[in-house]
């Protein structure tokens, strides 16, 4: 690894299992932790994807969907390596993620996707969100289970040749 490393996470289910996986890589890497908090939090009933009137389900379906990130911007500015985390949405980022990305200027910067899912893969997930991380180079994502350990981590960041 070298510079300095941020791993940002958006995690909206009461498990907050992606949480718990960006702070399993701050444990195995290093770097700052920030939360990518939704200006209008989340219920159970918007995350409902059985629902098709849910929030969730009406922002996947339109692909210029960016919900707004509540507090203040970061300074991205000394940061070489940005980790980005979330869950798997409809195959894909939630539309939040593209709003973090689309919010800077990522040139020069290594972006590096992870996700976490009840069952669904990656798929097109880095694909999808190259465009909103114009300038940065964007590494293939990973998708995580709960029972991860510290070593896998260690291997796929190694793998990653950053």
């Amino acid at each position: 690894m070298y510079g300095k490393i941020l791993i940002a996470y958006f995690s909206a289910s009461p498990s907050r299992r992606t949480e718990q996986v960006a702070h399993k890589i701050v444990d195995v890497i290093g770097g700052d932790l920030y939360e990518i908090v939704p200006a209008v939090p989340y219920t159970e009933d918007d995350l409902n994807w059985n629902d098709s009137k849910s929030r969730s389900s009406m922002e996947m379906r339109d692909p210029q969907s960016r919900p707004a990130i509540a507090g203040e911007p970061l300074d991205l500015a000394p940061y070489q390596v940005i980790f980005v985390g979330f869950p798997i949405w409809w195959y894909v980022a939630p539309h939040i993620i593209n709003t973090f990305l689309e919010s800077y200027d990522l040139t020069g910067k290594i972006v590096v996707p992870f996700a976490t899912s009840g069952g669904s893969a990656m798929g097109q997930t880095t694909t999808h969100l190259r465009p909103s991380a114009e300038g940065a180079l964007m590494k293939e994502g990973r998708r995580f289970d709960m029972g991860e350990t510290p070593m896998a981590i260690n291997s796929w960041i190694a793998a990653l040749g950053i």
